[in-house]
């Protein structure tokens, strides 16, 4: 009798026991779960400081004039009213500021 109770809770303990390791929900999931969650975290990381800046730069441009001059400086190629604009030729600057610049200047015909 006690022979079959014992072999009875060794196999009760055994079955817990695969559910427990590899089982649905077990130590395996959880382990690939895991390895998920740091992978996930990594790829956040980046797109975590890529908000904080941009939260910072909203608040500069909400509290200060500064920062919206600048912005306007570096993305448009806008200069005060007090200044001078002087382009070197073989100075590399964005493509779009050429254009922007340049339709300032003259108006641009077409070529034939």
């Amino acid at each position: 009798m006690h022979k079959w109770l014992v072999m009875a809770l060794l196999a009760v303990i055994a079955l817990l026991q695969y559910e427990l390791w590899l089982g649905n929900g077990g130590w395996r999931d959880l382990q690939i779960v895991e390895h998920r969650v740091a992978v996930q975290e990594a790829t956040n990381l980046p797109m975590r400081e890529r908000n904080a800046r941009l939260a910072a730069e909203v608040m500069d441009l909400k509290t200060g004039l500064d920062a919206i001059e600048e912005r306007a400086r570096s993305d448009m190629g806008m200069v005060r009213t007090d200044e001078q604009f002087f382009w070197v030729p073989g100075v590399a600057i964005k493509n779009e500021l050429i254009g922007i610049n340049a339709g300032l200047i003259a108006p641009q015909e077409p070529p034939p």
